[in-house]
C-alpha cells in the first residue's frame, strides 16, 4: 500500500471512530469524500499501469485475437478455462464481437486455478499452430461441469485438431513462455482475479474481490472508449 492509500485510511478510520455523537453526519460525509478520493487515486492509478504496458496489452504477436484485429476499441480479458465467471460472460463478449465489427477481442491465457488450467490454456495455445483456436477456445468456454485433462482433449478432437500433435506443440517452451508473460503482465496491472477485463483505458474487473464482472456493460463501456 503506497503513502497516499495509507494516509487516505486511515484518516477516514480516525474521523470514523472519533467523531462525536453530533457530528457524526459531517463525518460521514468526509469518510464518504475520503473513500471517493481513494477509489479516483486507485482508477487513475489503474489506468496508468495500462497506458505503460500498452505495448504488451494491444500488440504482443504471440496473443490470440478474436474479432477485428484492426478494431479501434480493445476489449482485453485475463481468464482461466475453470473460471465459472469467465464462462458467465462469455455470451455477453461474444455477442459485443458478433455486433460490432470494430471490437479487438485480446485473450490473455491466465491459468490460475489448478494443473488442469494450465493444461487447457497450453492446449488452446499450441492449436493456433492448426488454426483452431477459436473454435477451441469457444467450446471449451462453453463446457459446463468439472474440467479434466481428458476434456480438454475430447473437446480438442472434436474441433478437428490432430490430438498428438497438439500434445507436442503444447510442449514447446514458446507455450510456457506466453503464460509466464501474461502471469507478469496481470501482476503488474494488480489483476489477481478472473475475468480481468480492460476496455479501452481502463480497468473494469479482476482488481478486487468487490467488482463483479457479471455487471459490466461492455456495450456502454466499448461506446465510452469510443467517444475519448
Amino acid at each position: 500500500m503506497n503513502t497516499v492509500t495509507k494516509w487516505l485510511s486511515a484518516a477516514g478510520l480516525a474521523l470514523a471512530m472519533s467523531a462525536p455523537a453530533q457530528a457524526q453526519s459531517a463525518d460521514a460525509e468526509t469518510v464518504k469524500a475520503l473513500n471517493q478520493a481513494l477509489l479516483a487515486y486507485q482508477d487513475r492509478a489503474a489506468d496508468a499501469a495500462v497506458a505503460n504496458k500498452s505495448a504488451q496489452l494491444l500488440n504482443d504477436p504471440n496473443t490470440p485475437v478474436l474479432g477485428n484485429p484492426k478494431g479501434d476499441v480493445a476489449v482485453i480479458e485475463f481468464f482461466d478455462y475453470q473460471c465459472s465467471y469467465c464462462k458467465a460472460i462469455e455470451p455477453k463478449l461474444e455477442k459485443l464481437v458478433k455486433d460490432d465489427a470494430n471490437v479487438k477481442f485480446i485473450i490473455k491465457e491466465f491459468p490460475i486455478l489448478g494443473p488442469v488450467s494450465v493444461v487447457a490454456s497450453k492446449a488452446a495455445l499450441a492449436s493456433v499452430k492448426q488454426g483452431k483456436y477459436d473454435a477451441y477456445h469457444r467450446t471449451m468456454m462453453a463446457y459446463r461441469g468439472q474440467l479434466k485433462e481428458e476434456n480438454v482433449f475430447a473437446m480438442a478432437k472434436d474441433v478437428g485438431l490432430d490430438v498428438e500433435r497438439l500434445k507436442k506443440d503444447m510442449d514447446a517452451p514458446e507455450i510456457t513462455t506466453q503464460i509466464i508473460d501474461n502471469m507478469n503482465l496481470a501482476r503488474a496491472l494488480k489483476i489477481s482475479l478472473t475475468p480481468g477485463m480492460i476496455v479501452g483505458p481502463h480497468i473494469l474487473s479482476g482488481v478486487s474481490v468487490i467488482t463483479s464482472s457479471g455487471k459490466i456493460d461492455f456495450e456502454k463501456a466499448v461506446a465510452d472508449a469510443r467517444a475519448k
